[in-house]
């Protein structure tokens, strides 16, 4: 005859003086661990043996392609590169007619002027109009300080503001700056670009 369970019933062996009680797993405990085991094989299946999903390091190449494909102005580093193809190139070039240039002009009035001045002489920022950049005189290293900002100087990142196209737009109204001349320029900062 089988003997009948009872709660909190000791188990008749003890180790160093702690005594062990004979109790059932609550039911909620036990359905959570059968669920991680069947999620951990799922899991398992998903991602190594039927390869449907990427693995983290093959997820971020391919985020870094996409950003480099989005942001990086159409080159693609070695390192995102590995392992993949290389994504196509987006020629980052500056826009040169005047819809495009007139939309960067009306983004850098409201977003840029307070800083860089009405026509590009610089005030609290850099001179926009001489051969001299700060961080670079390309439209490449243009688009890149506007998307990352420089926080030492007090500039934010405009990412989250401004669109890709607008920050492009911005960027080739910048460049359209070059040798303007514009009254009380500020002083050349920066390393000369150019000829």
């Amino acid at each position: 005859m089988a003997r009948q369970k009872v709660k909190d019933e000791l188990l008749e062996h003890d180790y160093d003086g702690i005594q062990e009680l004979d109790n059932d797993l609550p039911p909620w405990w036990l359905y959570l661990f059968y669920f991680t085991i069947i999620y951990s094989v799922g899991y398992m299946a998903y991602y190594h043996v039927l390869g449907w999903g990427e693995l983290q390091e093959a997820e971020y190449r391919s985020e870094m392609r996409a950003a480099e494909v989005r942001y990086g102005g159409g080159e693609t580093s070695p390192e995102v590169a590995e392992g993949g193809t290389a994504p196509v190139a987006i020629p980052m070039e500056a826009f040169t007619d005047d819809a495009n240039l007139a939309s960067g002009k009306e983004v850098y009035m409201t977003h840029c002027m307070p800083c860089h001045g009405v026509h590009g002489e610089g005030t609290v920022g850099p001179n926009m109009t001489d051969e001299y950049w700060v961080h670079g005189g390309t439209m490449k290293d243009i688009v890149n300080t506007i998307n990352v900002g420089v926080p030492a100087k007090g500039m934010i990142s405009w990412k989250p503001v401004l669109n890709p196209l607008q920050i492009k737009q911005v960027s080739s109204y910048i460049l359209s700056l070059q040798g303007t001349n514009p009254p009380n320029p500020k002083a050349p900062e920066g390393e000369k670009v150019g000829g």
